[in-house]
């Protein structure tokens, strides 16, 4: 899952993991709020409406529901405290660092402005954590007979 307000960063990272040739199905919010409504939302039967991702892609500057607080939801409820947040920002400001780490995320990654360098941290993302990190069994559900890790690793090249 991506959280991310600006669409030319979402074009880009759709663009490296298209690249990448990961299988997995990016889901995108442009806020907070969006990213929260989808994580918890709902059925008529009280089911949630949306399996987990195998990770959250959160900006900090945002508007409505900035990263930060999306974050600190994310921890304070059962069914999300472990599920793997990486702050993926342009921010370089120490207390967003700082305070993102306090409030549980599993990784800070300032995006590279050039494209290039971008491409190459994103192909580096995606192959730790939708290929190589392995999610509690509640997180990482199988789905036909293998693990939803998000991608193929064999699939998953440069």
């Amino acid at each position: 899952m991506l959280v991310e307000d600006n669409s030319d960063d979402i074009v880009l990272l759709q663009r490296a993991f298209k690249k990448c040739h990961m299988e997995s199905k990016m889901v995108v919010a442009h806020d907070g709020i969006e990213a929260l409504e989808y994580l918890f939302g709902k059925c008529e039967d009280d089911r949630y409406k949306a399996v987990l991702p195998a990770v959250v892609l959160l900006d900090v500057k945002m508007p409505r529901m900035d990263g930060l607080e999306t974050l600190k939801q994310i921890r304070s409820h059962s069914r999300t405290t472990h599920l793997p947040v990486v702050m993926l920002t342009s921010s370089d400001e120490e207390r967003d660092k700082l305070q993102s780490y306090n409030l549980g995320a599993n990784s800070y990654i300032r995006k590279p402005v050039d494209f290039n360098k971008f491409m190459d941290v994103m192909w580096h993302l995606g192959l730790y954590w939708l290929t190589i990190n392995e999610l509690p069994m509640h997180l990482g559900r199988e789905q036909n007979g293998r693990r939803n890790t998000g991608a193929d690793y064999r699939g998953f090249r440069r």
